[in-house]
């Protein structure tokens, strides 16, 4: 057996020499390893099997395999027509190697265990590409992952403002998934939700842009139509045909939104937007805090605040702005709700604007709203949108390819908006389990998918890959729920005293503030200053210096504002940061799984947990030098270390 030793400092010239030999045959000289870096030892949490699973999560259809195999075959055929009709080559089909590895980034986030590679490359049966597809997107990890993907997509913060308490809808957007609830329902229910956060979390998409009625508009309709109306906010669109009559038209039907308890609202200059007051009871719990609270106050105030913030809705008129300056109409002059196409449903045409709106937004008619949810995930999944950008839909950017969309649209409608289902199908075309390709999207060339295109892998997907390579159980903390939140936050705002809420102020602090939190993440899975946790499970948005934020996680401030550029400080956090040192810590999955196995397996052992595949003879040569170069222990350090380096473990191929 070998016993792995942490690598240190002035080992990192031997990692980066097997690197080079294992990525180009070039040698190079190694340095002699050095003295072991001293232990840390990784947290009991994260190092023991859990008992059961992170989350129990829907069920998948295993009986609907065969019309999911005949609809990722219709798509196929299309695509097959296009790349005869364009001259198109193919790229050839992935491996099971290559394949167990792509559909782990792609439904679960991560890369595959050992044990799931080898269990999958030793498999025999015909149909075992369909049972992973259908066994990981009914696993918690898919339920990470993709509440990674709509927290970037939804700007998902958790102090979005200092008044706001936003856990309760994170929870809620991470339920949503793990019920698997159709798309159309949940958008639907966040576009009219009503109450606080923790009584009614779906609140918060309407919270997210507090205080700013007229971005709301604009950040709804990028985000589900893929339309950009954004700069009619102020005058005509200067690249589209909308105009801000009409931006003002579609507003209408949001304005009555309001965000406070009480209906008080200050009057205010024509065209200037409302400021809610909060009722007496909560203006005099705000006083008393002043007067009595010391440096306490303006914390206890915006805990006063979160508590005040109750989203209810009153048909109110909205006016142009005093400014306006075109001819059709006045300054400060009401106008009439009217959407941007198509028309307001029969079955709510006597309910309230915001009814209305939402009912417009999700109905089978605004064929929009599912051909941006088609196209945003036919993005996610082959790389590259059919519209480009994903938001930008409009008769001067047409799509590449307006067939294929359209019968794409009409799957997603088809399966009822069951977006897990519409993934299943993609993941299933013959298309989608090809070799990657290099796409440029400068070259002016539509792209036609003879395979997905070259990606790197996401902040998060480089994350839990990662800390897969060390955690056997990293869910050793998750989320709080919005009835956890709601137990220690909650306060009857009409009936308590200043010294209730103080108490109730300080119950929160103590279990949920940002300092308690952080501390008990370290105290149950910190490690050298990181948390040995999920991605979806970290506080959100961390700190710049932070892994995750290196690797370009969004700050949760623009829509999908995630990056996937390669930085100098990626580098280093790579070679020689604390996460990767903790793979070779005793406990840890890469730890266990190669001191399981024999010596003379070593090196195809960790080929296998790295990069899911086996080594190619010039890489074994090269692997093996590395191990006999010095002693087993420090080698076979080396090469893990070296092969996490490497593009091809950053890629997606």
């Amino acid at each position: 057996m070998i016993r792995l030793r942490l690598l240190t400092r002035s080992s990192l010239t031997a990692a980066l020499a097997a690197a080079v030999v294992a990525t180009t045959g070039l040698a190079a000289d190694r340095a002699k390893p050095s003295r072991v870096a001293p232990r840390v030892g990784l947290p009991a949490a994260v190092t023991a099997v859990a008992d059961e699973p992170a989350m129990k999560v829907a069920a998948i259809n295993a009986g609907r395999r065969d019309r999911v195999c005949g609809e990722a075959a219709a798509i196929d055929e299309h695509l097959a027509a296009r790349w005869e009709e364009h001259a198109v080559e193919p790229s050839p089909p992935l491996d099971d190697a290559q394949f167990v590895r792509r559909i782990h980034l792609e439904l679960a986030g991560r890369i595959p265990t050992y044990e799931e590679t080898v269990a999958f490359l030793r498999d025999t049966a015909s149909d075992k590409r369909d049972a992973m597809i259908e066994r990981l997107l009914a696993s918690p990890d898919y339920v990470s992952h993709f509440y990674n993907y709509w927290a970037d997509v939804l700007r998902l913060s958790e102090r979005p403002q200092k008044n706001l308490l936003f856990e309760p809808y994170l929870a809620w957007v991470k339920d949503s998934i793990r019920t698997n609830r159709h798309y159309d329902d949940w958008v639907r229910e966040m576009l009219t939700a009503d109450g606080r956060l923790w009584e009614n979390p779906a609140v918060g998409f309407q919270l997210r842009d507090d205080g700013m009625p007229l971005p709301y508009v604009d950040n709804t309709v990028r985000v589900l139509l893929g339309t950009q109306i954004g700069c009619a906010q102020c005058h005509d669109h200067p690249f589209d045909h909308w105009t801000q009559h009409q931006f003002y038209e579609l507003a209408a039907f949001t304005a009555g939104t309001r965000t406070r308890l009480g209906n008080a609202v200050k009057s205010a200059k024509p065209g200037a937007e409302a400021k809610p007051v909060p009722p007496p009871a909560v203006r005099a719990l705000v006083k008393e805090a002043r007067e009595t609270k010391g440096k306490k106050t303006g914390a206890l105030v915006q805990f006063i605040q979160a508590n005040a913030t109750s989203v209810s809705f009153h048909d109110t008129p909205l006016k142009l702005p005093h400014d306006y300056q075109y001819d059709d109409a006045k300054p400060s002059e009401p106008v009439a709700r009217e959407l941007l196409w198509g028309k307001v449903p029969a079955s709510v045409r006597n309910a309230d604007g915001r009814e209305q709106f939402a009912a417009w937004m999700v109905s089978r008619t605004n064929r929009q709203f599912a051909r941006t949810i088609a196209n945003r995930l036919w993005k996610k999944v082959m790389g590259v949108g059919l519209v480009e950008p994903v938001d930008d839909f409009r008769e001067e950017n047409p799509a590449s390819d307006p067939e294929l969309l359209e019968r794409l649209t009409n799957l997603v409608i088809r399966l009822d908006f069951d977006l897990r289902e519409y993934v299943r199908v993609l993941v299933s075309t013959s298309a989608y389990q090809r070799r990657a390709v290099v796409y440029d999207p400068t070259a002016g060339v539509p792209f036609r998918y003879p395979g997905p295109a070259l990606r790197r892998m996401t902040a998060e997907q480089v994350w839990d890959s990662i800390v897969g390579l060390i955690a056997r159980n990293p869910w050793s903390v998750q989320r709080p729920t919005a009835a956890e939140i709601a137990e220690v936050a909650a306060v009857d705002l009409r009936t308590a005293t200043i010294d209730d809420v103080d108490r109730q102020f300080d119950r929160f602090v103590a279990e949920y503030g940002p300092g308690a939190y952080q501390r008990r993440l370290t105290k149950v899975c910190g490690y050298r200053g990181q948390w040995l946790l999920k991605a979806s499970e970290m506080p959100t948005p961390l700190p710049l210096g932070h892994f995750l934020r290196q690797f370009g996680q969004s700050d949760r401030e623009t829509i999908e504002g995630g990056r996937t550029v390669p930085t100098i400080p990626q580098i280093l956090a790579m070679f020689n940061g604390p996460i990767t040192h903790a793979m070779l810590e005793e406990g840890s999955v890469a730890y266990e799984t190669v001191t399981a196995h024999a010596a003379d397996d070593a090196v195809d052992v960790v080929f296998l947990t790295v990069l899911s595949h086996e080594p190619s003879p010039d890489d074994r040569q090269a692997a093996v030098e590395e191990l006999t170069a010095s002693d087993p222990a420090t080698g076979c350090g080396n090469l893990i270390w070296a092969l996490l380096n490497t593009r091809e473990f950053l890629f997606i191929q």
